[in-house]
């Protein structure tokens, strides 16, 4: 700071040493250190110059610091101007408060601390310089306000010519915009009627694919239940047996296909309910092993299985989990060579104490391989990889949509890896782990028994008669007493003359669906004490809890597996012989 930038600061004590010493600490400040012996020569310096601070004594004779003090703001010049008494002796919170009133902003006591009485002058010089050039700025500023005003006033013609230049301007652009923004508002609403006519479409392409498996399902039994026919017969040509189990593995890869179908469509829509219950690892893969044996067996697989030996628990549905599991083992047959090496290997990751841990199962294949662009999009509907000759693999690209969208039901994932085509891949399926299942007080169940019961009548109604025709003889062959009809109201007149001890109703009979004939049934009058069981292409929780409602004990998806059949024959047999027991117990 130069000279003419130096600011003023006075300093007042009636004792010589005193001022040698306050200049003597504030020299190194580099300000203008002005001096004054009495109150009255303090006015007087005053009366001369504007001072940043003034330093004043408490204790003087004739007139003190707080006389001087309130002498000098009362003169308008200095009401401002900010004032540090010294005093030697310890002043009175009254004292103090009656300084402050007079303009006092601190107080320094001696003997003086240089750095303190230093910064505190510092805080203020800097103060009272910033004012003092704000002051010039404010000049400034109005000398500045005063030219933009002029000029301000020279623009004002030119800028209303502008501004109606640009009013007009802004009222074509208005109706271009106006006639935009119905363009868009009528671009919007066909956008809504593409995406209504899509979701009725989406939901009239569901409906279908349900009535499609619905119709195929008709077929698929009859054929289904010739071939399980054709295994109860003894096959002189061994080119009959092959025919026949060639028709077996057939209907249990359409009807899979169907129960693909209609579950990727369950899944997309959120209609799947997954029955969760505490599940053991290794009874999900011994089981998804199991389904997929009679596949690796005829292609000649061999499968290696490498557990972890400690259990571990899943809280999922061990239906869907077995298919999730089943799915990646039968895509990775269907893309390997026969008689190719596939492996499955399941380990347990983090620490049992942390919500996080997490079973991983691997499932490798040494066979045709993904090509790095679809890894990505492997797990979309109807995605399948392209061979090396240009084609695609066989199937319609289900399972692995399915597999994806019920492990992510689970809480899991599952993610593909692959170095390319003819490389292999592998499958890694990962999900959340429980502490372990709850404690069971069940007691051990018996064996059912499987004899038949001798002279066990059983009605089978079914408008398709190939369908009904091989149900029946393959019941024929188990020994029950069958009689089959093909319509409604044939089913309620057998019921009353055959008196049947269990129905199989198909639900779509032509003139009165399975539901009223349920009903017809269950009425007391009827006289029909037959167990109702729903025979039926739809497979769906809400197909199966109407069937519940109509009557029917149980309830059958075509084509019919005859083993399921016979199990649960044999168990509605039991159950009825132990009421019977328990009624004449009680009588």
């Amino acid at each position: 700071m130069n000279d003419t930038e130096k600011v003023n600061i006075l300093l007042v004590d009636d004792q010589p040493s005193r001022l040698l010493t306050y200049e003597t600490i504030l020299s190194r400040l580099g300000q203008n250190l002005v001096q004054a012996t009495s109150g009255r020569e303090a006015l007087q310096r005053l009366m001369g110059d504007d001072y940043a601070a003034i330093l004043l004594d408490v204790n003087m004779p004739e007139m003190d610091g707080f006389e001087t003090a309130a002498l000098i703001h009362q003169h308008p010049r200095f009401e401002k101007t900010p004032i540090i008494f010294v005093t030697g002796v310890h002043v009175t919170d009254l004292d103090r408060l009656k300084g402050y009133e007079l303009g006092a902003v601190d107080y320094v006591y001696i003997p003086v601390v240089p750095e303190i009485l230093r910064g505190k002058v510092q805080v203020l010089v800097e103060l009272f310089a910033k004012k003092r050039e704000l002051e010039r700025l404010n000049i400034s500023l109005e000398q500045a306000n005063a030219d933009l005003a002029l000029a301000n006033s020279t623009l004002q013609a030119e800028k209303a010519r502008e501004l109606q230049g640009l009013n007009d301007t802004l009222e074509r652009a208005n109706a271009h915009l106006a006639r935009m923004n119905l363009k868009l508002h009528d671009e919007v609403a066909e956008r809504k009627r593409a995406e209504t006519a899509l979701q009725v479409a989406d939901q009239r392409k569901d409906e279908f694919l349900a009535m499609l498996a619905h119709e195929l399902r008709n077929p698929l039994g009859a054929i289904g239940g010739a071939a399980q026919l054709m295994a109860h017969v003894p096959a002189s040509d061994p080119q009959l047996a092959q025919v026949r189990d060639v028709l077996g593995r057939q209907v249990q890869h359409l009807t899979r296909l169907l129960d693909d179908l209609l579950d990727v469509s369950r899944v997309r829509w959120g209609r799947i309910t997954l029955r969760k219950e505490p599940v053991e690892v290794r009874d999900i893969i011994a089981r998804a092993l199991e389904s997929t044996r009679s596949m690796m067996d005829l292609r000649g697989h061999k499968v290696s299985v490498e557990i972890m030996r400690d259990t571990a628990w899943i809280d999922g549905d061990i239906v869907r989990l077995t298919q999730i599991l089943g799915n990646l083992l039968t895509n990775a047959a269907k893309y390997s060579s026969d008689g190719a090496q596939i492996s499955v290997v399941a380990a347990c990751q983090g620490e049992a104490s942390t919500a996080t841990r997490e079973v991983v199962i691997r499932v490798r294949d040494h066979g045709a391989g993904i090509p790095p662009g679809m890894l990505s999009n492997i797990f979309e509907l109807f995605r399948q990889v392209e061979r090396r000759d240009g084609g695609t693999q066989d199937g319609l690209g289900l399972g692995l949509a399915l597999a994806r969208g019920l492990v992510e039901m689970h809480g899991g994932r599952i993610e593909a890896y692959s170095e390319g085509l003819g490389l292999g891949s592998e499958f890694v399926l990962r999900l959340p782990l429980i502490a372990g299942p709850p404690l069971r007080n069940e007691s051990i169940v018996p064996a059912p028994d499987t004899t038949v019961t001798p002279g066990t009548r059983i009605l089978v109604a079914d408008d398709n008669t190939d369908l009904a025709t091989m149900v029946a003889k393959l019941l024929e062959l188990s020994g029950y007493n069958v009689c089959v009809v093909h319509t409604g109201a044939a089913a309620v007149d057998a019921a009353g003359a055959f008196k049947p001890d269990v129905a199989l109703i198909d639900i779509g009979l032509p003139d009165m669906d399975g539901y009223e004939v349920a009903a017809r049934l269950g009425n007391e009058q009827s006289g029909s004490a037959a167990t109702l069981i729903a025979v039926t292409g739809f497979g769906s929780n809400v197909d199966r809890q109407r069937s519940k409602r109509a009557g029917f004990a149980y309830h059958m998806v075509k084509p019919i597996d005859f083993d399921q059949l016979s199990r649960l024959l044999i168990r509605v047999r039991k159950d009825s012989h132990v009421a019977a027991e328990q009624m004449g117990g009680g009588e």
